[in-house]
């Protein structure tokens, strides 16, 4: 009789406050779990994450289909981090192109693909012509070309900073058309990148305030006549 009426009493708890209770939960595993118990945790669990601005997959074994269908419920989403790392968020071409078609992308400031060697060109341009509010972008450790450089140049007019670390694709091509036309943009991080210093002295020449990172890039020639190749 006595759990009968624990069971009842659950029952009886608000939405607003089962929301709020599953917002605090961290592990997307458990949320899952939550929204098996009933059609009211469900519905509780789909209210938290229609709550929440930032979501971060870093370190969450998170693929193409589970990952959309979190982004889906997330309306009110302003940060998206699907960093892959060893065991974590492994999202490809297909899942950035499902994430592009989700409410929020068109409201989201920051993204941070860092490390998905899963993802090309084909993806990022799909996700990026529809997410036209961002101011920072970290796309670094990926396969990317200038191709994408062009759809962000093109996308992106907030813009104000991003990440190209070890991006060895990139040429200093879509470099210069970045900068040009993101009048935005206030850094830049190009370490690991095959260009040469005279790309980086024109993108000052362009934009004198950018901050180019790691600093001291163009301060001296001899030390830095090209980014290392490992």
């Amino acid at each position: 009789m006595r759990r009968g009426v624990e069971e009842a009493e659950i029952d009886r708890l608000p939405i607003d406050l089962l929301a709020h209770i599953f917002s605090l939960i961290t592990c997307f595993k458990d949320l899952a779990q939550a929204s098996r118990v009933c059609r009211k945790w469900k519905q509780g669990v789909e209210e938290s994450l229609a709550r929440r601005e930032k979501l971060s997959f870093s370190g969450w074994k998170m693929d193409d289909e589970s990952t959309t269908r979190l982004v889906f419920l997330a309306y009110s989403l302003k940060e998206l981090d699907i960093s892959r790392s060893r065991w974590g968020c492994q999202i490809t071409d297909y899942g950035l192109h499902q994430l592009s078609m989700a409410k929020c992308i068109g409201n989201l400031s920051s993204v941070s693909l860092w490390g998905s060697t899963g993802i090309t060109d084909k993806g990022v341009i799909q996700l990026i012509s529809r997410a036209t509010s961002l101011q920072h972008l970290n796309i670094g450790g990926t396969f990317i070309t200038d191709a994408s450089l062009f759809a962000i140049a093109d996308s992106c007019p907030r813009l104000k900073s991003l990440v190209l670390w070890g991006c060895r694709q990139v040429t200093e091509d879509g470099l210069i058309i970045v900068v040009n036309k993101c009048r935005k943009l206030e850094s830049i991080n190009v370490w690991g990148m095959r260009v040469p210093l005279d790309c980086f002295i024109a993108l000052l020449t362009i934009r004198p305030a950018l901050q180019i990172q790691p600093k001291g890039v163009v301060l001296n020639e001899d030390r830095f006549p090209i980014w290392p190749i490992h």
